[in-house]
């Protein structure tokens, strides 16, 4: 199950989900928070290639992150799953 940034409906543009940022998305970066979510269910950020490292750093930092992959995958299955 993927859940899509707000405001990212069939017929907007993916943008990035940096605080304040509107650059064009690029990437996904997916994750899930293991307390209340089933290790299949990933989140999903977006971000622009400015943005893809801190917010992954972030998630990251947490024991969040599960992967980063091209927005165009976003709806692909984890890696190995």
């Amino acid at each position: 199950m993927t859940d899509s940034a707000p405001g990212t409906g069939p017929d907007e543009p993916l943008r990035c989900s940096a605080k304040g940022c509107r650059a064009d998305a690029v990437w996904a970066v997916r994750w899930n928070n293991p307390k209340i979510h089933t290790p299949d269910r990933r989140k999903t950020w977006l971000a622009c290639d400015a943005h893809r490292e801190s917010l992954a750093a972030f998630l990251d930092r947490r024991d969040f992150l599960k992967d980063v992959v091209p927005v165009a995958d976003r709806d692909a299955p984890p890696a190995g799953g």
